[in-house]
């Protein structure tokens, strides 16, 4: 009786025990990563963008007229790429070839007006051919389109619809396919495709640009251990909002930066990611990859807590914008 005793007495004592080491464990891992997400963020550079090429090295940057796309050609020129801008408008496209070739001595550039909404193959075939021969040590699949305003699924214009899939998905995809293949000849590249919030946490009312923004993480992440043998790096930029067209953001903020400053991370901070719950995937700008640190190591992606708070959020941004449009209505 006396050894039944002991044992069960033994019992809650092995339990705590147990429970307390289990404690400790989680603490110590969240504080290790804690620490990764510092250093990534404030203290350490990310790799050096000559392991992909040398000075004169071509870079092709799609969605490359306006906000980020812009913001990533005039950095990368300033760091010695030649240039392929990609975009939908040649005049714009020609602007800034103009201005980037002005402002860098020996810079060359190439352009190619696109609508990739169209998903003609013939505008395909002309990429092809016009980064022919060339040595592109990076591609920045940055061309994208979200709603207008936040809409309810249902509610989603069928064009609008299909041409978030077509020019998200199916265009990021088939540059890809033109590109990388000279990238894996020559046993070096970056391929860095622009992800969204949007995509990493579901986002209702915006539940079409949410998903082609998931579809591109899981797309990034299998295709990086892909290439990773051939020595090409591919990695996801997560970003949350950025002054841009896109966005409708005007003003700067503590977490919204303008395309300048989050350019400059976004080139600084490729492959910072591994604090990160999803492999080949870093969120540069430090506001941004705080919140994500923060949603990450609490409630979660995807829980239900953090799709309602979206819900609410972006609620609240529809009835604000049909609001506008009613008044801006009623001047006319």
């Amino acid at each position: 009786m006396d050894y039944l005793n002991n044992t069960l007495d033994s019992i809650p004592r092995a339990l705590h025990l147990a429970l307390a080491g289990f404690g400790a464990l989680f603490v110590t891992s969240k504080i290790l990563s804690f620490l990764r997400l510092f250093l990534s963020v404030f203290v350490l550079s990310g790799t050096n963008l000559r392991k992909y090429g040398k000075k004169g090295t071509w870079a092709v940057v799609t969605g490359a007229s306006s906000g980020l796309g812009k913001e990533f050609a005039t950095q990368l020129a300033a760091k010695g790429f030649n240039l392929v801008l990609v975009s939908r408008t040649l005049s714009n496209l020609e602007a800034l070839s103009q201005e980037l070739e002005g402002k860098f001595s020996g810079l060359q550039t190439r352009v190619l007006d696109m609508d990739f909404s169209a998903d003609d193959e013939a505008d395909y075939a002309r990429l092809a051919q016009l980064i022919y021969g060339l040595d592109v040590g990076i591609l920045i699949n940055n061309v994208g389109q979200s709603h207008s305003i936040p809409v309810p699924f249902l509610e989603t214009e069928s064009k609008e619809l299909r041409d978030i899939v077509t020019i998200n998905c199916l265009g990021t995809l088939k540059v890809t396919q033109i590109v990388a293949p000279g990238m894996q000849t020559r046993k070096r590249g970056l391929i860095l495709t622009m992800g969204s919030f949007g995509g990493w946490m579901p986002t209702p009312y915006l539940a079409t640009y949410s998903g082609s923004k998931a579809f591109l993480q899981h797309w990034s992440s299998s295709l990086a251990a892909e290439l990773k043998s051939s020595n090409i790096d591919v990695q996801l930029c997560l970003s949350y909002l950025v002054t841009t067209a896109m966005s409708k953001v005007r003003r700067t903020s503590l977490l919204i930066p303008d395309p300048k400053s989050f350019v400059r991370g976004a080139l600084g901070k490729v492959g910072s990611g591994g604090w990160q719950n999803t492999a080949y995937t870093y969120t540069p700008y430090w506001s941004h990859a705080l919140m994500a640190w923060v949603i990450e190591n609490t409630i979660g992606i995807g829980h239900s807590l953090g799709i309602l708070v979206n819900l609410k959020m972006h609620m609240g941004i529809r009835s604000r914008a049909l609001r506008k449009a009613a008044r801006s209505s009623k001047k006319e």
